[in-house]
């Protein structure tokens, strides 16, 4: 679906804009929304440099319906006025360009390439970014009431044929215990301190920018100066939300403690139920004492597994300081999927040498690990279970069969809307691409 050139149609007005100002053709109208040959023609150069296309005018017809069905759930968007949320779009767009920025290595290259500065090239996307957001929900309305039985699994396993049925590789179920190393006062007291020294330089009129570009240990959020975007209550720590919520534009908060560390916040703008801030964060440093007897104490649980003193169920129990798995014996749920299979490529890069040299049942040694929100932690870990490698089946792979059939519906139910749409909503294709094999035939009248 047109979901899949999402980044492709996302960089693509910037270096387009050079080419619009020679080719200009429109070959197609959606809706009102005009597609233009540069469109076309930025994507395909792209993709193809890339060798995920063949050359051709197969693939040229195949971009132009995609952005064509993007233009469709932007125009049906407009018409249900389908709601943005404050900040959504800014989100969207921050998080894109974090990505292309990643991609191409750093903001300045990135300027480089583009020849503008990071807040024109911001602001060159945004209506871009907008128009992709809204196609989304539209998209996303269209499919959300598709729900599958065990019945329609059942069958739509049994006609894939068998080229068709996807080979599972090798798959491991883990258990873990955790031990999450505390800080001493000493640490906490020299965080505490550089962030006031910190604050006592914006006060005093230095850059927050500046300054959380140079010292934060933040390294999402660093880069852009500390700030987040705009965002909801519900998606920021609750002790961060509290303080940042209660300051007034501009306003630098006093020193923050959450998980992931301290923090000290400014508010840069509010709309609605949205604030976007900037903060700077500092982590305390773990001595070498504390990391000794969390590795110490490991091993020694590990030892008593080994010997048949205590099961490793238990253990985690007693000893795991990671709530998530505690309770559940120690066994860790794959995030993608909800169950406790990973494959290989599912595993951090520690965890997955790990587990390649351990045979079922194994224990590992202690092994130092960074959690989710950044903080230095100590495990040992289990391989309970190795699934050898597999056709997928109902017995074994349910959830994925699931998943599959409900996507193969959800695919049905939007073509279906596609179709339906382009009977009462105008569209022209010039005639350069009338001789496409698109996808929906109701494209030409």
């Amino acid at each position: 679906m047109w979901a899949g050139l999402s980044m492709v149609l996302f960089l693509m007005p910037l270096a387009a804009q050079q080419q619009r100002k020679v080719i200009d053709k429109i070959v197609a109208i959606v809706g009102g929304n005009i597609i233009l040959e540069s469109d076309v023609m930025m994507q395909y150069e792209q993709m193809r440099r890339q060798g995920s296309i063949p050359a051709g005018q197969a693939s040229r017809c195949k971009i132009l319906e995609d952005i064509m069905v993007q233009k469709l759930l932007y125009h049906q968007a407009k018409l249900d006025s389908l709601p943005l949320e404050p900040g959504e779009v800014e989100r969207q767009l921050d998080a894109r360009l974090d990505y292309f920025i990643r991609m191409i290595g750093s903001q300045k290259a990135l300027e480089e390439f583009y020849h503008k500065s990071f807040l024109e090239i911001k602001n060159d996307l945004r209506d871009d970014v907008r128009e992709q957001v809204l196609a989304g929900k539209e998209q996303s309305n269209i499919i959300q009431d598709v729900t599958i039985t065990p019945g329609e699994v059942k069958s739509f396993y049994k006609k894939l044929s068998k080229d068709s049925i996807p080979m599972i590789p090798e798959q491991y179920e883990i258990q873990q215990i955790q031990i999450n190393p505390p800080y001493s006062e000493e640490a906490k007291i020299a965080a505490r301190q550089k962030l006031l020294d910190l604050r006592k330089r914006i006060i005093e009129g230095e850059s927050f920018s500046t300054l959380a570009i140079l010292y934060s240990e933040d390294p999402g959020s660093a880069r852009r100066g500390g700030e987040l975007g705009f965002t909801g209550r519900a998606d920021l720590d609750k002790d961060f939300a509290r303080v940042a919520f209660s300051l007034k534009k501009g306003q630098v908060s006093p020193i923050v403690e959450t998980r992931f560390g301290y923090h000290i916040i400014q508010l840069i703008d509010r709309k609605g139920d949205m604030i976007n801030v900037r903060h700077i964060l500092i982590k305390p440093k773990l001595s070498g004492d504390a990391i000794q007897r969390a590795n110490t104490l490991l091993d020694s649980i590990a030892r008593q597994i080994r010997i048949d003193s205590l099961s490793f169920g238990k253990a985690a129990y007693l000893y795991s300081e990671d709530e998530d798995t505690r309770t559940t014996g120690g066994l860790v749920i794959n995030p993608a999927t909800g169950d406790p299979r990973f494959d290989m490529s599912q595993l951090d890069k520690r965890t997955g040498q790990l587990v390649a040299r351990m045979k079922e049942g194994e224990i590992s040694d202690p092994f130092q690990y960074i959690d989710n929100a950044g903080n230095i932690v100590f495990k040992i870990i289990r391989l309970k279970k190795i699934i050898p490698a597999h056709r997928a089946n109902l017995d074994l792979d349910y959830e994925l069969l699931s998943n599959m059939a409900k996507q193969q519906k959800q695919k049905d139910v939007f073509n279906q809307w596609v179709d339906d749409r382009l009977q009462t909503t105008y569209s022209r294709v010039d005639e350069e691409y009338q001789g496409c094999k698109f996808q929906y035939k109701g494209w030409i009248k």
